[in-house]
């Protein structure tokens, strides 16, 4: 199984959904990439592991938050759709107990092959016979 490429998602906290947008780039069972919410926490690198159809991630956002969220789910057997669950917890205020946050979350492989549409334009640069 291999996720590499380019996702779009969705997560919900407390019923709010916010669109997303990833980068996986899986070497074997490492995962990797970057996150861009469509809200204003800005861009996230993502670091985790896929074994069978089980995914598991860190998100860490790079200026706005420091506080690590942590994704786990399952991919569906086309390699075009995964789902599941994230969480983080928030520091104690004084006197107080750490919060915990949670929702759902899910995304599917985009229709937008960018490597490939990449390969495209670069072959269509190369003039044909050029070296007869």
């Amino acid at each position: 199984m291999n996720i590499s490429g380019t996702w779009l998602g969705t997560y919900w906290q407390k019923g709010q959904p916010t669109r997303f947008e990833a980068t996986f780039v899986q070497g074997n069972n490492a995962l990797s990439g970057s996150i861009l919410d469509e809200n204003n926490l800005g861009e996230a690198q993502l670091s985790g592991e896929v074994i069978g159809r089980s995914i598991r991630f860190t998100k860490r956002y790079l200026t706005s938050s420091p506080i690590p969220i942590d994704y786990g789910g399952s991919i569906n057997d086309e390699e075009n759709f995964m789902s599941g669950t994230w969480q983080l917890e928030l520091p104690a205020k004084e006197g107080g107990r750490p919060r915990k946050l949670s929702g759902t979350w899910e995304a599917h492989r985009s229709d937008q092959d960018l490597m490939a549409d990449l390969k495209n334009r670069l072959t269509q640069q190369i003039p044909v016979g050029a070296n007869s």
